[in-house]
C-alpha cells in the first residue's frame, strides 16, 4: 500500500458501508477505501461518545484515490460506534455518524 497525494478534483462525497460478515466484538479493523474522486487528506474515528474528533489518523499521510488503509478503530472504551469523517484535497468533507466497527469490514468513502 503507498500513500500519495494528488491534484485536486471536484467532489460530491458520498458514504458507502460495506457490510461483512459479523465481526467478534474484539474486532474493529476495518479497511478504509478512497473510491472517491479527490485524494483524502484527514480520517478520522471518534466514539459516538465524545463531542470532539480525535487525531487524525492518517497523520500527514494522504489516501490518494483508488487506495485503501487498514485501520484498528478501537479507542480502549470497549464501545463499537463510531462516527467517521474525512477531508478532501478540493476543501470538501464527508460525515457518517453511528457507524458499527464490531460489524463492518469495509468503509468506502465514494462520489
Amino acid at each position: 500500500m503507498s500513500l500519495s497525494s494528488l491534484s485536486r478534483l471536484p467532489l460530491a462525497a458520498a458514504l458507502i458501508v460495506s457490510l461483512g460478515s459479523a465481526a467478534s466484538a474484539e474486532n474493529r479493523e476495518v479497511t478504509v477505501t478512497n473510491a472517491s474522486s479527490a485524494a483524502m487528506i484527514e480520517f478520522f474515528a471518534s466514539n459516538t461518545g465524545t463531542n470532539n474528533w480525535e487525531e487524525d489518523i492518517l497523520g500527514v499521510d494522504v489516501l490518494a484515490v483508488g487506495e485503501a488503509v487498514d485501520v484498528n478503530i478501537d479507542d480502549g472504551s470497549g464501545d463499537c460506534v463510531f462516527d467517521f469523517k474525512a477531508t478532501f484535497e478540493d476543501g470538501s468533507s464527508a460525515v457518517m455518524g453511528n457507524v458499527n466497527v464490531c460489524e463492518i469490514s469495509q468503509f468506502d468513502f465514494t462520489d
